[in-house]
């Protein structure tokens, strides 16, 4: 069992209640034996079980860690209403290096916990975990997504994220410039990880400069390579320049909180549409944004290819569905863009605001149909 006397000694006592007064779950997952101490937070499951991530950090306190899986589990609520998929908002975070205190035990212990949750949960990689962890996991609960496809799951999920960011650059492009098209526009990307390099590669095909910038050499060598084959142009910058290029978007897809008081007065774009979570450090700067001129594609949107991909999973893997619903982060931008200009906000407080409403619609409507249609869970033996 979980020992909450030293849980809620150090998150606050009864303040640790105020501070997930938004969710409607969170559980403390505790096991001595395995060394597991983990965090599962349901947001809301109006549309349906929570689906999110489950990451590995060495927080420095369980009040760390607990901000984190709140922040993020309402966050998967917000980017599951905008992809449309019927799953709810959840996360879970595990504390502990991913570097060494790794095992198949503690990842079955975590599986003992999911599954002690009935099927509201559903999870699978993020940070500081992989596919191959959650191959433990499985061994204890079916609802696990994201695994390699020889055990039942969908595999790399950077391709319908990639695709993704493709599709929010020619929403945005056509707003800004009257034309979808890729070419003949230059992009700073920020990260040459799985989506990162493949959204660096389509637009180098498509006829694009870019700037880039990763702390991984090899990847930019790479991808320089690639350019050269194909007579295009890719100028690699250090970590901090990638800010104040001369670029037409900025494509962040590293890591979060990187648009902040000191990077948005640098920038020189007139977009940012990227693949990174929880770019804005805080909302107030979507509107630093937009005192500059620079458009704001909320990244919960333009991100969402890889959510879809593992909603989908658990009716059975379909890539060529899942590329199709990938198109909708097209459509669904170019209404974020049409309605923030129409009522004279931000494009966050726009797209949230969608959501919400989105929200509102499915909680009405599970009022009067009490047995909404839903995924077929036991679909993995």
């Amino acid at each position: 069992m979980t020992n909450m006397k030293t849980l809620t000694s150090e998150v606050g006592g009864m303040e640790m209640f105020e501070k997930i007064q938004q969710h409607q779950q969170v559980v403390f997952c505790n096991d001595p034996d395995t060394g597991l101490k983990a965090i599962i937070a349901i947001h809301n499951t109006t549309l349906g079980p929570a689906l999110g991530g489950c990451r590995m950090q060495p927080y420095h306190s369980v009040d760390a860690a607990l901000y984190d899986v709140l922040r993020l589990s309402k966050g998967m609520t917000y980017k599951c209403a905008a992809a449309d998929v019927d799953f709810g908002g959840g996360k879970a975070v595990i504390i502990g290096d991913p570097r060494k205190d790794k095992t198949p035990e503690l990842f079955r212990a975590f599986g003992q916990f999911v599954e002690s949750l009935n099927g509201r949960f559903y999870t699978g990689t993020d940070m500081g975990t992989s596919p191959e962890d959650f191959v433990h996991a499985l061994k204890e609960t079916n609802c696990i997504v994201g695994v390699d496809e020889v055990y039942g799951g969908s595999g790399d999920s950077s391709v319908p994220t990639a695709q993704g960011v493709i599709y929010g650059i020619e929403a945005t492009n056509l707003t800004l410039w009257g034309s979808k098209h890729l070419f003949g526009k230059s992009y700073a990307i920020q990260g040459l990880g799985k989506v990162g390099s493949k959204v660096a590669e389509q637009l180098l095909h498509a006829g694009a400069d870019l700037y880039v910038t990763d702390i991984n050499e090899e990847a930019i060598q790479q991808l320089t390579q690639k350019a050269k084959e194909i007579g295009a142009t890719v100028k690699a910058v250090s970590g901090e320049e990638i800010y104040s290029v001369p670029a037409d978007v900025f494509v962040p897809c590293a890591l979060g909180g990187i648009l902040n008081d000191h990077t948005v007065e640098q920038l020189k774009v007139k977009a940012v549409v990227g693949s990174a979570n929880n770019q804005l450090l805080e909302n107030h700067h979507c509107a630093l944004l937009q005192e500059k001129g620079i458009l704001y594609a909320p990244d919960y949107i333009v991100n969402a290819g890889g959510l879809i991909q593992v909603a989908d999973e658990l009716y059975e893997p379909n890539k060529e569905r899942v590329l199709r619903k990938t198109m909708a982060i097209y459509n669904t931008l170019m209404d974020v863009y049409k309605e923030a200009e129409k009522m004279t906000i931000t494009t966050v407080e726009a797209a949230n605001n969608f959501c919400e409403q989105r929200l509102v619609d499915r909680s009405r409507r599970n009022s009067f149909f009490t047995h909404a249609k839903r995924p077929k869970w036991s679909v993995r033996i």
